[in-house]
């Protein structure tokens, strides 16, 4: 009553399956993800026009890149306080990712931004103050 199995099987076990697709490590995936977040930062510090910070930036994004980024073209036409809010936000995003992969230079340009754009929205909220 029972015929053993002559052909081979359509599934597949799970060893077998992690060969046939290439894996990145997770410092590889911290470097994408890291790179990710600066480089949204360059847009919005490049829309801000602080190209002092966007160089500084774009050489971070270059490092872990390994090619130059691409530059912001657009404006969003977004008021200056909430492009501030965003890169406030970007910047603690690549701090995190900076503090997890243990890249220090990266850490150090993330608080600076995130220092300065604090900076910028409390000088804001005091011209704006009646």
């Amino acid at each position: 009553m029972y015929e053993p199995i002559r052909t081979k099987s359509v599934h597949r076990m799970t060893d077998d399956a992690r060969d046939a697709f290439p894996h990145r490590s997770r410092e590889e995936e911290l470097d994408i993800q890291l790179a990710g977040h600066l480089g949204a930062l360059l847009a919005v510090t490049d829309e801000l026009g602080d190209t002092e910070a966007g160089e500084l930036i774009a050489r971070q994004v270059a490092r872990l890149r390994g090619a130059p980024p691409a530059r912001h073209a657009g404006l969003s036409g977004a008021p200056a306080g909430t492009l501030h809010r965003k890169a406030h936000a970007l910047a603690g995003r690549a701090l995190v990712v900076a503090a997890s992969r243990a890249d220090t230079a990266a850490a150090i340009l993330a608080a600076e931004r995130m220092d300065a754009h604090t900076a910028a929205l409390a000088e804001d909220t005091l011209v704006g103050a009646p």
